[in-house]
Order: structure tokens, then C-alpha cells, then sequence
């Protein structure tokens, strides 16, 4: 594990830390209705900037959850109008928490263009779409992001049958001389670019103005390697391998070490720092809960065995009380959506193969970056 890192360190000092492709791909904007939730109240105004979104949430009965659609494994809108997914996910859990129930949640699909500019505009309560944290977006946009929830990393996918000698430990020398696709107006692009740059190599970089089209050009064979967030490869391959593509099951995602930091997770206004707080201990709950083993199968056994999860699960819930929640909210997210743990291998360990062991999104007493503070 410290060897990976040493090389991760090494190659990020070379290129650009920033949003990849996935994040920034650009889907069908659509509205989606779930469960109870129903339609927003009002043309779908959420709490003003400076004020209560919580009370806003709590006052409507559903929570407006900004998402991708169309990212696979974290949010993608289905034939029947539901939204599954490790980011619809979180957005349920949010629900949980905040209104005693995880469908109570209207799921609106955003573009990369327009996901900041919905959450500053107050059309959304969140943003939970597959968003990478960077330093302009947290200080330049009048966004806040809350506990990262996946730490992804771009990388590079390519059909060895096209590429000879292509394997997941290849590195920057086994793009010389290819056609490249990625989405345009990205920092996929930039730390393509720049990366390629500092490793001495030439490529030929080709943009298109949503990444569905670049896996569609990569599929097509005008692009010999396509590029973006290794999540997003991943989802990618995942599903042309499903719906039957030649050769899917081959495509390599290269190289081992991502090429970027990718920690992605929650963003939301800032100036309401009630909010900030509520989404932030959503997240670190099931975070805590996955760390002592409570699932959303035995929390009813296991919410005692410590004095932190009593805290944290309602029998002593004066804490969620004073940040305007029910004192057994955080019991309701896990009773209902379950903790990372059962977030992560529902949405991306068993469709993507995406494993959780060995990466950065074990807890941090397994070598992963996975920690919350305590409860209490």
C-alpha cells in the first residue's frame, strides 16, 4: 500500500489534481419523481442562500438531490422513473435522516454545465453527482463540499487487440502515438495533456462535448484509448461488457496509479452551515456504522453495543436534536439505505467489479481513507 501511494505522489506532482472526465461528462438534463417525495412545491425553490434549507426540506416533504442520470454505478434514472445508484443513494440517505424516509427524494439529472449553477440557484438542496472537491470550486463558487464518499482518480482505457502489449501496470509510454478521446472543456483534458507533456510522449487529442460520445468514438475505433475517471471507465466497460459489445470484457483501464485526485462527494451552498453540518454527519453515520459493523440487517441488535452508536443512533440524541433532526434520524438512514459498506458493494463492487479492498475507500484502519470523527 505505501508503495502505491509513493507512486500515486510521484505522478500527481507531474499533472493536474482536478475534476476528470466522468465528473464533468454532460447528460440529458431530466426530472425524476420518487416514492412520496412527489413533485416540489413552489416551481421547485429550495432554501434561499443564508437561510434554513433544512427547514425548506422538512417544510416541502421531499429533498431535491442533484445527480448525474446517466453515471453508471452512481446514478442512472430507470425505465420506471426510480433512480438507482451510490449517489441516488446518498441522496436517500439524506432523506432518511432528514424526513424519516429514503424515497422521499426528487431526483433532478443535471449536466456538468449546469449542476453549480442549480445548487446556487436554489433548484436543488444538494449536490451529490459524482463532483470532484477542488480548490476553485470550494472557495471561488459559493459552493461547500462536505466528507468526500468516493476517492477516484482519472486513468486510461484501451482494447489491447488495437494495442499491443496494453495492461493495467502500463504507464504514459503505451500511449505514444494515439489518438486519445476525451470530453472537451474538462480537467480530463489538461491532465491528458500536461501529462503526456511531462512523460515526453506524443498523443493526438480528440474532443467531443459529452464523454457518451468519446465512448462512442473509442467503440467506433477512431480513438485507440479514451479517458476520464476510472469510476466512470469502469461503469463504462461494466456495461458494454452486459450489453454484449466485442471485445468489452478485454478493454484495459491503465495505469494502476490514477494520474489525478478524484475525492468526490456532496456539495452544497455555502452560508448555511446547519445544512453543511447535516449532510456532513449523514455521510460520516454511515461511515461510523460501517467501521463497527452495524448494517441495515442487525442495527436493531447492534445499535447499543457502544456508547458512541447510542449517540449516534437516537438513545441519547440530544446532538441530532440540536442540529433540527429527529433523534433517531441517523438510525433511519442506516435502517433504510445501510452504511458505506452496503452503499458501495451494492452500487459499484457487484455491477462494476469496482473492488473496495485495497483502495483508497476501506476505512482507515484497513489503509484507506475512510475516517470520521467521533460521535459524540
Amino acid at each position: 500500500m505505501l508503495k502505491k501511494l509513493a507512486v500515486l505522489f510521484a505522478v500527481l506532482a507531474l499533472v493536474a489534481a482536478a475534476c476528470g472526465g466522468s465528473d464533468d461528462a454532460e447528460e440529458t438534463t431530466t426530472t425524476v419523481a420518487e416514492g412520496s417525495g412527489g413533485e416540489s412545491e413552489g416551481g421547485g425553490e429550495t432554501g434561499q442562500e443564508g437561510g434554513s434549507t433544512l427547514s425548506a426540506v422538512q417544510a416541502r416533504g421531499n429533498l431535491i438531490c442533484g445527480v448525474s442520470g446517466s453515471a453508471v454505478g452512481f446514478s442512472e434514472t430507470q425505465a420506471d422513473g426510480s433512480a438507482t445508484g451510490f449517489d441516488a443513494d446518498y441522496c436517500r440517505a439524506v432523506a432518511a435522516a432528514v424526513l424519516g424516509d429514503a424515497n422521499a427524494v426528487e431526483f433532478r439529472a443535471l449536466t456538468a454545465a449546469e449542476r453549480f449553477e442549480a445548487l446556487k440557484n436554489n433548484e436543488i438542496d444538494v449536490l451529490i453527482r459524482n463532483t470532484t472537491w477542488t480548490q476553485s470550486r470550494d472557495t471561488d463558487i459559493g459552493i461547500q463540499f462536505t466528507a468526500t464518499t468516493y476517492f477516484d482518480g482519472q486513468q486510461i482505457m484501451g482494447d489491447p487487440a488495437s494495442l499491443t502489449g496494453l495492461t493495467p501496470s502500463s504507464g504514459f509510454e503505451a500511449i505514444d502515438g494515439a489518438t486519445v478521446c476525451t470530453n472537451a472543456g474538462t480537467t480530463t483534458e489538461k491532465n491528458i495533456t500536461e501529462g503526456a507533456a511531462v512523460a515526453g510522449v506524443t498523443i493526438t487529442l480528440e474532443t467531443v462535448e459529452t464523454f457518451p460520445e468519446a465512448m462512442e468514438k473509442f467503440k467506433a475505433g477512431t480513438c485507440d484509448l479514451v479517458t476520464t475517471d476510472g469510476s466512470g471507465l469502469y461503469g463504462n466497460r461494466a456495461a458494454e461488457t452486459a450489453a454484449g459489445t466485442p471485445g468489452a470484457e478485454n478493454w484495459v483501464i491503465f495505469p494502476e496509479a490514477p494520474i489525478s485526485k478524484e475525492p468526490l462527494g456532496p456539495a452544497v451552498r455555502q452560508g448555511d452551515d446547519q445544512w453543511f453540518d447535516v449532510i456532513q454527519w449523514t455521510v460520516f453515520a454511515t461511515f461510523i456504522a460501517d467501521e463497527n459493523g452495524v448494517t441495515s440487517a442487525n442495527i436493531d441488535t447492534d445499535k447499543d453495543n457502544t456508547p458512541e452508536l447510542t449517540r449516534l443512533f437516537g438513545g441519547e440524541g440530544e446532538i441530532q436534536t440540536k442540529m433540527g433532526l429527529p433523534a433517531d434520524a441517523f438510525y433511519q438512514t442506516v435502517k433504510q439505505v445501510g452504511n458505506y459498506g452496503e452503499i458501495y458493494d451494492k452500487n459499484l463492487t457487484g455491477p462494476l467489479g469496482l473492488a473496495r479492498e485495497g483502495s483508497f475507500n476501506m476505512q482507515w484502519f484497513d489503509g484507506g481513507l475512510i475516517y470520521a470523527p467521533p460521535a459524540r
